[in-house]
């Protein structure tokens, strides 16, 4: 395969006893602390909720701790809560917005021995195989554990790979799976959903609560301590601080969570694709397959949004396709396919 001299001078860069292995086990302690802080951030926005709603009924400072304590507790049971939901209901939803169906063994044998043949090299049950028809050259992985795991692939992908392209692709996908990348991929996207739901909380707490006046005098009040009775200026100071958190938090908690979910999807293609190595052996294979994909005049694939863009190989909207192959943003879901290359590359050597 032809490759570009960028792509040569990017593969060279990494160190020469580089391994598949290491990827993998770098991607991962990656993604365990942007989960994390994802999980932290909501429970922080809760904490902060409950403190705020606790003042409406005429709390003093030294309610707010405890509210604030129950607050985040109950937002890490909500999170649990959305997070088994998605779980097991995302899967069939995600194919269904795609428009894949189910693709027997009689209609297309090559594609599922290739995927029966890297399921055995990984371990793992034979995952379902869907088509998507749409002549756009894209694919996906789904499901929330490799017993329940499917592959989809677009017509227009699988009739220009050749099987050591398809082998490299499906193995991207399977890796997905293995690695329950799908599982953590619904977690971020739901606690996206979430915080910005509290955060739209927030708004509507400091826009229509009672909790914070200014009397004629000037004097900052809480609740029942507005009256002037004691602890009213410690409860003023404590509200005010509380009232900069709070838009302080409410503009940059969405943008902060964008930012986690985009970066833990990019580190997720890079972990895959290392998982793809390790099951083929062939880095070339998947290799070939992203330099095809990157040349693909019909990015669209009408199955799909912004909500599952993330999912795909590359990403489908026509919008960002070009961004996706050069540019290297926190706000987008792919690292570039140049990127992806050149380590693929920098594991052949």
């Amino acid at each position: 395969m032809a490759l570009e001299q960028d792509m040569l001078r990017r593969a060279s860069a990494y160190p020469g006893t580089l391994t598949y292995i290491d990827l993998i086990r770098k991607n991962k302690r990656a993604s365990t602390m942007l989960i994390g802080a994802m999980i932290l951030l909501g429970v922080v926005l809760g904490a902060l909720i409950a403190a705020l709603l606790t003042t409406q009924f005429g709390a003093t400072a030294e309610d707010l701790i405890p509210s604030a304590i129950l607050g985040g507790a109950v937002a890490l049971g909500i999170a649990l809560i959305g997070t088994l939901w998605s779980w097991y209901g995302g899967g069939s939803a995600i194919l269904a917005m795609a428009g894949a169906r189910p693709l027997a063994r009689e209609e297309d044998p090559v594609l599922h021995n290739v995927v029966e043949e890297l399921a055995i090299a990984g371990g793992v049950p034979m995952p379902r195989v869907y088509l998507i028809e749409d002549s756009a050259m894209n694919a996906f992985a789904t499901g929330r554990d490799p017993r329940h795991g499917a592959v989809a692939i677009t017509r227009g992908l699988r009739e220009k790979l050749t099987r050591d392209e398809l082998q490299g692709v499906m193995a991207h996908e399977l890796a997905h799976i293995r690695h329950l990348d799908i599982r953590f991929a619904m977690l971020m996207a739901t606690m996206v959903g979430l915080i910005v739901f509290a955060c739209d909380a927030f708004w509507r707490v400091l826009r229509h609560g009672r909790w914070m006046r200014i009397s004629g005098g000037g004097r900052a009040s809480m609740g029942r301590s507005s009256s002037g009775g004691k602890g009213g200026g410690g409860a003023a100071i404590v509200m005010l601080v509380l009232f900069v958190i709070a838009i302080v938090l409410a503009i940059l908690a969405p943008i902060i969570a964008r930012f986690i979910q985009m970066a833990y999807s990019r580190q997720r293609e890079y972990l895959a694709d290392a998982g793809a190595v390790e099951l083929t052996r062939n880095p070339l294979g998947l290799a070939s397959a992203l330099q095809k994909l990157a040349h693909d005049d019909e990015p669209l694939v009408d199955g799909a949004n912004r909500g599952t863009a993330h999912l795909y190989i590359v990403n489908p909207l026509r919008a960002m396709r070009e961004s996706h192959q050069s540019i290297n943003s926190m706000f987008l879901s792919h690292p570039p396919i140049k990127e992806r290359i050149a380590r693929l590359m920098a594991l052949s050597r």
